[in-house]
């Protein structure tokens, strides 16, 4: 099992007890702005997704971990590595807390943090990158803070509310590998 602990977190792996969690993170209309989702996710369709979890990076082409607080506390976010591109050093990150009461406590930070470091010193990725809408103010201070470079925007690229906001494009390099 992937642990990386930090100085007040951890990412994990996903394990069995964590479908209620993944449930209610797919189906928290409030965050499929961000998750790209669209449609209601099953318990059945989680536990599925569950039971595959174990595949390997190189296999499902994605990781996605758990953010926790202590061993003894639930997850409280996910963050993922997609599109995983082992022929050209690459993967997107995504990042999702829980609750606005988790945000703004250097959770993000940190998982975001731990999951740079394993990308490019465990999996010895090249470079790393994140799709953020313009509007994610949030977002887009965490990724810049550890030094990703917004190199394009994509114009009227998502429909929120019947309106198109633009997606910055944002790209972390490693240049010590």
């Amino acid at each position: 099992m992937i642990t990386l602990k930090g100085e007040n977190i951890y990412i994990r792996a996903l394990e069995p007890n964590d479908l209620e969690f993944i449930y209610a993170m797919e189906n928290d209309q409030s965050i499929w702005e961000v998750s790209n989702t669209q449609t209601p996710y099953s318990r059945f369709l989680v536990k599925q997704y569950l039971e595959n979890a174990q595949q390997d990076i190189y296999e499902a082409k994605q990781l996605r971990l758990a953010i926790c607080q202590d061993q003894d506390f639930p997850a409280i976010g996910l963050i993922d590595l997609f599109e995983f591109d082992p022929k050209n050093n690459r993967a997107g990150v995504g990042i999702v807390i829980q609750g606005n009461d988790n945000r703004k406590q250097n959770i993000g930070s940190e998982a975001l943090e731990l999951l740079i470091y394993y990308a490019f010193y465990n999996l010895n990725l090249h470079q790393l990158y994140a799709n953020i809408g313009t509007e994610n103010v949030a977002s887009l201070a965490l990724f810049s803070k550890f030094g990703f470079q917004k190199i394009g925007t994509k114009k009227d690229w998502v429909l929120v509310n019947g309106m198109y906001n633009d997606e910055a494009i944002f790209q972390l390099i490693n240049n010590q590998l």
